[in-house]
């Protein structure tokens, strides 16, 4: 292996330390169906294709499979073929495992030295979901410390310790941008010094290929794009929305996006109808939909009134974007309908709390942190809940879920560990 080596309410802008729509647009690695390899599921938009969703479920609630217990950390489990992957603290490492997506039984491990010390939030484990593409696993500590393993086996392949080696910082949460393959490199936004404030890396060796813009780190994961012929690897950033070309980190196109002071920009970009382009944040920042040309990023609209995510991601369906408005720690979250076109509010439900949304058809899944799952339509008409039930007593259920052949994925934290469960959502047998 190669080695190159920040409670109480306003504990709660914390929430956000976690993590901190399949148009034609996005450009990524096909998968096998039921694959949910990275963060936000195969196209890093929430949609969990080939899946269904059920109308109510059984009595008692869905039915807990199995449950493993976990360290600290808010980074979610992705799942690949019949493995599950989990990022988590154990004592002083940080450790890659791979459990049976069937029984939970672990398969292997993998542990790095841990660094961080935390900051604002105490939980002191990594903040990134991690990535599974070709074979291999990557993950991005919360020291910035980047890792590749072996899929099959965990052998540890290569590390690079991106604030030694580019000088970047902690942060207000430590490090948590999950990476993104693309084109045989790694891309993270590492915010380092001196033009690495994005790098990539080579993914069978980990070496540098390029460095690009002074950009700070955020929170929140790119995504990929490809659009009137050209890739997009698109970021936001501490204080802007960002288009690279993966080949050699030019920029295509930057705006704005984002606010000086206690905040934190965290909510992954999202693409939909070929070329538009939704990015969200809380903290007086709000939301921007913006068209992508050959000329750059042209806003659209752009408000504080629509849609203003403190770190989830909506998601899209049929010209309408479904999510959460408001924070965390201001106990003010709001599930929400609107029309991507305009901005339009067309439902809230002021009282929903703060969850995670994917999409499954023409249905919503939603996990809040409560530990509570709700169903519902895809509509803009009104919210029409199907289905509620409890998954969760216990912690908070902040890590981002995956979804896979009719089984959610998620883990809860409390003080420094939690569990990963595994939870039938939909009965595959009766489908």
């Amino acid at each position: 292996m190669t080695s190159t080596k920040n409670s109480s309410r306003s504990s709660w802008l914390s929430a956000v330390g976690v993590l901190l729509g399949l148009p034609l647009a996005l450009a990524t690695t096909r998968v096998p169906a039921g694959d949910w390899p990275q963060i936000l599921g195969p196209a890093r938009n929430g949609v969990a294709v080939g899946e269904t969703l059920p109308a109510k479920f059984p009595n008692g609630g869905p039915r807990t499979l199995w449950t493993y217990r976990l360290g600290a950390g808010y980074g979610g489990p992705v799942v690949a073929g019949k493995s599950v992957i989990v990022f988590h603290r154990v004592n002083d490492t940080e450790r890659v495992e791979a459990l049976n997506a069937d029984t939970g039984a672990s398969q292997w491990k993998a542990d790095f030295p841990a660094a961080y010390q935390g900051g604002i939030d105490p939980d002191i484990g990594p903040r990134a979901t991690p990535v599974v593409q070709d074979g291999r696993v990557f993950v991005f500590g919360a020291a910035s410390d980047l890792h590749c393993v072996d899929f099959a086996t965990g052998r540890k392949i290569w590390s690079r310790a991106a604030s030694t080696d580019f000088g970047s910082q902690e942060g207000y949460f430590g490090a948590g941008s999950s990476p993104i393959v693309v084109d045989g490199k790694v891309l993270v936004n590492v915010g380092g010094n001196k033009g690495a404030g994005i790098v990539a890396f080579a993914a069978d060796s980990g070496k540098t290929v390029w460095q690009a813009t002074d950009e700070a780190a955020s929170y929140s994961s790119p995504t990929v794009a490809t659009i009137g012929g050209q890739t997009h690897v698109i970021f936001v950033t501490r204080l802007n929305c960002v288009s690279l070309d993966p080949a050699n980190g030019k920029v295509r196109f930057r705006f704005p996006f984002g606010q000086r002071g206690p905040t934190v920009n965290a909510a992954t970009p999202l693409v939909f109808d070929e070329n538009r382009l939704f990015v969200s944040a809380a903290y007086n920042v709000g939301a921007v939909l913006a068209e992508i040309t050959p000329q750059g990023a042209k806003t659209l609209w752009s408000n504080d009134e629509s849609m203003s995510s403190q770190y989830n991601t909506c998601v899209h369906y049929q010209g309408h974007l479904y999510g959460v408005d408001g924070r965390e720690d201001y106990s003010n979250g709001k599930l929400r309908c609107v029309e991507a076109a305009t901005g339009k509010v067309k439902w809230s439900d002021d009282g929903f709390g703060i969850a995670h949304v994917l999409l499954a058809g023409d249905r919503l899944l939603a996990l809040k942190t409560t530990g509570e799952v709700v169903i519902a339509p895809a509509t803009p008409e009104s919210f029409q809940p199907l289905a509620t039930a409890t998954v969760s007593n216990s912690g908070v259920t902040r890590a981002i879920p995956a979804f896979s052949n009719g089984r959610l994925f998620f883990r809860t934290s409390e003080n420094n560990a939690g569990v990963l469960k595994c939870v039938e959502i939909t009965d595959t047998k009766k489908n």
